[in-house]
């Protein structure tokens, strides 16, 4: 068998044999020593198929230690394809029809409609095996092995599609160098090391969970607990048993978890935290506030996208500072801010985003049309709008797509969010674009009330009219229980308007 190590496989080796890689409520550990043994044995099973570099392998389980450790053994090898395991069958049939899988790995027994999607594509789909008593991460496939070929730097590692809010989703390939480059990027950006424990609350068939969670603890010799998933009710037992020293969500999760503090506060004294990330969308300036405050610890916004394996930017550990509402400084690739033109733009002057570096994915998959329109003189254009500050500081103004045009007039919804949360009665919001006649578009505003709270429409007009010009005050407040969230727990904008069934409020 040979022993050349694929630059994924490499990573793994940076545990020591006995230290933990993988936990989970209620499980035996997984150590390093078992977790690159798993590694090396699943390549060898699936080489044993015909299955190795070049191909990809479709991975639909549920959150939990077996998805985290399946997706590194099937990344050191060849390209892991994680699929939301809440698909319904005719989603599961476009995507494996669009990734052409060489196999379908899901739980034994599972009933998952992936089944039947596969079937009707003649994709072979394989149960992983987990005995009584396992530790956690720890499976097979089958008993028989073969020789596997070694993938080299420039292989597919991982593949993901866009989450095409407004079009078709786009397919990701991202290579065995793009994933090492991440994981170092924010490893070191957050000091991971042995002494690291992480509780995992992202899904892990999302960019967010699979590098800043998964791939960079097990980079620095580091730990990362696999709960099956969000959950705010049991947030605060898992930490307390697992005594993370951090972990990351996106703000919709946040701000679940600080409602959750405050009838939990009896158990706030028994965690420490080293910090908190957020990440995925734009945490409010009140919520980074209210989390530095109920932990006594730094908050670490970053920035990241799936083209970019995840992380861009990031706000720095102390000493250095970190600013609200701001995603912080370039942490891995080069940022730039470019016009419509190409041309970089000077601190505090508007434009697009746009990064170059290691971690970019090379293209979209089979899609000559995107790639033209997203790569200008080597600078991928991330179709997000903002500025860096003197400091170099990045500031996100908002996605491009969801800028209002209100007449003309451009509003930019992660300002009236940042306003209208600082209204006490306020625990959520979401500003877009309410289609209207003779504008093109208004500016409505989705709200939750903080618990016991009450505000009217026109009290948080005139709050919001305080700070923003008249045509940035939301015309449209609507009051919900909840706010409709995607599949990793980002509020989607685009549609919303639609979806809550609003016309045109002229």
């Amino acid at each position: 068998m040979t022993t050349k190590a694929s630059p994924i496989r490499a990573l793994l080796d940076a545990g020591a044999d006995d230290d933990r890689a993988v936990t989970a409520p209620g499980r035996p550990d997984m150590t390093f020593g078992q977790l690159r043994a798993l590694a090396d044995r699943t390549r060898r099973q699936l080489a044993a198929k015909g299955i190795g570099p070049g191909d990809r392998v479709a991975i639909v389980l549920p959150n939990g230690p077996e998805m985290a450790s399946s997706f590194l053994a099937v990344a050191s090898g060849l390209s892991a394809a994680p699929l939301n395991p809440a698909y319904k069958q005719a989603e599961y049939a476009f995507y494996l029809e669009d990734l052409a899988p060489k196999l379908v790995l899901v739980d034994a027994g599972s009933d998952n409609p992936v089944r039947a999607a596969a079937a009707d594509l003649g994709i072979e789909v394989a149960e992983i095996q987990v005995a009584e008593g396992d530790p956690a991460g720890q499976f097979t496939l089958w008993d028989d092995e073969a020789d596997a070929t070694v993938p080299g730097p420039d292989d597919e590692a991982l593949v993901l599609h866009t989450s095409g809010t407004t079009s078709r989703p786009k397919v990701v390939p991202l290579t065995q160098s793009n994933l090492v480059a991440s994981a170092r990027h924010i490893s070191g950006t957050l000091s991971l090391g042995p002494h690291d424990h992480c509780l995992n609350i992202m899904p892990l068939f999302h960019i967010h969970g699979l590098i800043a969670v998964v791939i960079s603890s097990a980079a620095a010799g580091a730990s990362v607990c696999c709960t099956p998933g969000f959950n705010a009710l049991k947030f605060f037992d898992w930490a307390v048993e697992q005594q993370p020293s951090w972990y990351t969500g996106v703000p919709t999760m946040h701000q679940t978890i600080l409602l959750r503090a405050k009838r939990n506060a009896d158990v706030l004294d028994k965690l420490a935290f080293r910090f908190i990330r957020s990440s995925s969308a734009s945490l409010p300036p009140a919520v980074f506030e209210e989390l530095h405050k109920t932990f006594g610890c730094p908050v670490i916004e970053a920035y990241g996208m799936t083209e970019a394996t995840h992380q861009m930017a990031s706000n720095p550990l102390p000493p250095g500072r970190q600013k609200p509402g701001f995603v912080g400084l370039a942490a891995g690739p080069e940022i730039a801010i470019l016009d419509q033109a190409g041309t970089a733009q000077p601190a505090e002057t508007e434009g697009e985003v746009c990064i170059k570096g290691p971690n970019v994915t090379p293209g979209y998959a089979n899609n000559h049309k995107a790639n033209a329109e997203s790569f200008t003189n080597g600078w991928f254009r991330t179709g997000d709008q903002g500025f860096l500050d003197p400091d170099g500081y990045l500031k996100i103004t908002g996605r491009i797509k969801e800028i209002i045009n209100r007449g003309g007039e451009k509003v930019a919804p992660l300002e009236v969010d940042d306003t209208l949360m600082e209204h006490p009665a306020v625990q959520q919001v979401v500003t877009f674009g309410v289609p209207h006649k003779m504008l093109g578009e208004e500016v409505g505003a989705a709200v939750v009330l903080a618990e016991g709270a009450a505000v009217s429409d026109k009290e948080l007009q005139a709050f919001a009219g305080q700070t923003l010009a008249p045509f940035k005050v939301p015309k449209v407040i609507v009051f919900l229980e909840e706010i409709p969230k995607g599949a990793t727990g980002k509020m989607q904008r685009i549609g919303l308007a639609e979806k809550l069934g609003l016309g045109d409020p002229s």
